[in-house]
């Protein structure tokens, strides 16, 4: 009898459709880490002039960042203008009888939410003076009035709401009349203090806290 020959097939080794799932999962996880990482350098990149601006940011003790810088800023506008504006109404209408005391409720609201919508509108700005501190200074300086004028029309006109439809006006008025002036003086210093997109919470005080304090001197007539 003739020993049956067996032959034995070897299955091919192959991966199985899970195996290459996993891998092409793991592609597409490394894939996106050095794309995301790629991203960050060149955004960390264009933020700095220069390897000496980087240095000097790193070496900041309290930077600010823009939002928050705009987001003070606007809290300072809206406090101390509208106070020196109504200062000098109380002052030329010499002595306030107490039936008029309402008055200063009335004032103190409209300061309130002037100072309110200053602050957390100057994030927003913040945020887009960060895009307009790209251009050119010739640029920026052009455009820095206008958005200037408005955010200081919606600050001052939201506070005059109070005062219904004559405060709104009034209030639209006065607001952007400082907000046109306050605006580009600041961003112009702001962006020759700033390293990356922050600035030194020392060269902030004096600019912010300056810039308020003489148009308030301003109003008032001092």
């Amino acid at each position: 009898m003739d020993n049956e020959r067996t032959t034995t097939y070897a299955e091919p080794n192959s991966q199985s459709f899970s195996d290459f799932d996993s891998d092409s999962e793991y592609t597409r996880e490394r894939l996106d880490t050095l794309l995301k990482i790629n991203s960050e350098y060149a955004k960390e990149q264009a933020l700095y002039n220069s390897e000496a601006e980087k240095f000097e940011a790193a070496t900041m003790q309290n930077p600010i960042s823009a939002e928050k810088t705009y987001t003070y800023f606007g809290l300072l506008l809206g406090i101390f203008p509208p106070a020196a504006f109504f200062s000098k109404i109380f002052l030329s209408a010499g002595q306030i009888r107490p039936e008029e005391s309402w008055l200063f409720i009335l004032f103190f609201l409209v300061n309130a939410i002037s100072a309110t919508v200053g602050y957390f509108s100057g994030k927003l700005i913040g945020r887009l003076t960060t895009e307009m501190e790209k251009l050119s200074w010739h640029s920026m300086i052009l455009i820095l009035p206008f958005i200037g004028l408005l955010w200081g029309a919606i600050s001052g006109g939201a506070g005059g709401l109070v005062i219904f439809i004559f405060g709104v006006v009034f209030g639209a008025m006065i607001g952007g009349a400082v907000g046109s002036v306050a605006f580009p003086l600041f961003t112009i210093l702001h962006r020759l203090f700033k390293r990356g997109d922050q600035i030194e919470k020392k060269h902030f005080l004096p600019i912010a806290f300056g810039i308020t304090f003489v148009i308030s001197a301003f109003i008032l007539g001092i």
